[in-house]
């Protein structure tokens, strides 16, 4: 089971890279006209922030993601814990 969950993370892997980069470069009509027109002070702007809206949200992200991940067995281990100790 371990094996097959592998073989389907790095295939999905390898479906990630494998798309073009255009399809994740989607942007509204507005946004295009004022970036081309633009300088490239502007440009650059543009570009930072876009990296400060996206950190804050991937973070988050993967916080959650830690945490879920490190108390995943938290309530398992206290209902096994309970069923012991009614046996004795």
């Amino acid at each position: 089971m371990a094996r097959l969950r592998r073989i389907s993370r790095w295939i999905a892997f390898g479906v990630a890279l494998a798309t073009p980069a255009l399809t994740f470069a989607q942007s509204c009509a507005l946004c295009y006209t004022q970036a081309a027109g633009s300088g490239s002070r502007m440009i650059a702007a543009l570009r930072s922030g876009i990296l400060i809206l996206a950190v804050p949200p991937t973070l988050i992200c993967a916080g959650i993601t830690w945490m879920a991940y490190k108390k995943r067995n938290q309530f398992n281990d206290a209902s096994t814990d309970e069923f012991e100790q009614s046996k004795e």
